[in-house]
């Protein structure tokens, strides 16, 4: 496979190509002859996370936007790509209700934008390919909340964003699909439940978390920090990702969660105890006084559940890491990258000197 990945040096995406260059030809069985980076650089967006595949041949990084047509044309055929995996997104909640433009623009139009490109130019019969694949990344977020007896997420779950970001992502969805049943485009989609794991950036919860821990600073939890999410290794989120992309049937989707409930409150705590376990004499304080309960963001979905049935039972995928030993490999990639960390922190991760995230 000769494969863009959009959104690549972002947090998954970041792993996801040190996935498919390191483990998916020994664990997926495929060959990956070429992995092409399309990242836009923006906040998110870490060259650094990428920088120790410099020097692999079959590495090529390019900073573009996926809203770019005829970069994406370029880019396309310059590398004959077979295969596509669209990550790129704008995807904080909390940045989508102070702007939810920026992320209409990104994750609806920069979607359309890549999926036309890539359909004239898979459809160009001198383009010469063969089995092309796209695989759309989305979230668990697009169907709603969850109350505390309803059933988990699946395939079948009928749409209910709430949130701007989830809007978005949702409206994606549907373009993909659209594109799949209209155009013939072999399309598969994923929708994956919360992240966690190395190079994710510091805004989100469990690096923020950990920071704060580290440096004896509150603990913002939202309300009364019983929302509850189900979380899932990166790791084991990119193998996934993989096995859909090669195996999975086109038209249809998988949703991948790491069947690991937990109540925000009961992260903030792991998190905390993880950390003085690994870190010990770096936690003085006892947790009660760590966390700091504060305002409930608009719109806060009270549960994601996701049942992963499918992926597993027609992919033969499960995850391979429980919250308590994610954990634990999280922790300690952080405590051994807090010189990543501080280049975020102050900005010098984008050549430039920023007030401190926290």
């Amino acid at each position: 496979m000769r494969i863009i990945v959009t959104g690549g040096a972002g947090f998954i995406g970041s792993n996801l190509v040190h996935y498919l260059l390191d483990q998916a030809s020994a664990e997926i069985g495929i060959h990956v002859e070429l992995v092409v980076t399309l990242d836009k650089l923006t906040y998110a967006g870490n060259r650094e996370s990428l920088a120790d595949l410099d020097a692999d041949p079959r590495h090529v990084f390019v900073q573009g936007d996926i809203g770019d047509s005829a970069l994406v044309s370029k880019l396309l055929r310059e590398h004959r790509i077979d295969a596509v995996m669209h990550l790129a997104a704008e995807s904080h909640v909390d940045r989508s209700i102070d702007n939810p433009e920026e992320f209409i623009m990104t994750n609806f139009v920069g979607t359309y934008r890549l999926l036309e490109a890539v359909r004239r130019y898979w459809s160009d019969p001198d383009a010469g390919i063969v089995n092309p694949r796209f695989l759309h990344v989305s979230t668990d977020e697009v169907y709603g909340s969850l109350g505390a007896e309803d059933p988990a997420f699946h395939e079948e779950t009928p749409y209910a964003p709430n949130s701007p970001y989830s809007a978005s992502k949702a409206g994606s969805d549907h373009l993909a699909r659209a594109y799949h049943h209209t155009y013939g485009l072999p399309v598969v989609t994923t929708n994956c439940s919360n992240n966690y794991g190395p190079y994710q950036f510091p805004e989100k919860l469990l690096p923020l978390m950990i920071r704060k821990t580290l440096k004896g600073e509150p603990l913002p939890v939202y309300g009364d920090g019983l929302n509850v999410r189900d979380w899932l290794y990166v790791e084991d989120h990119c193998r996934g990702l993989v096995m859909a992309l090669a195996s999975g049937e086109t038209g249809r989707t998988y949703v991948i969660g790491g069947k690991c409930e937990m109540r925000n409150i009961d992260v903030v705590r792991a998190i905390i105890e993880t950390v003085r376990e690994l870190a010990p004499g770096r936690v003085t304080r006892p947790a009660d006084e760590l966390i700091t309960y504060v305002r409930d963001r608009p719109g806060h979905d009270r549960r994601y559940a996701i049942d992963p049935s499918r992926i597993g039972r027609e992919l033969g995928w499960e995850p391979r890491e429980n919250f308590t030993s994610g954990l634990r490999r999280t922790v300690r990639w952080y405590l051994d990258h807090e010189e990543w960390i501080h280049r975020i922190e102050n900005g010098s991760y984008r050549g430039e000197r920023l007030g401190n995230l926290s």
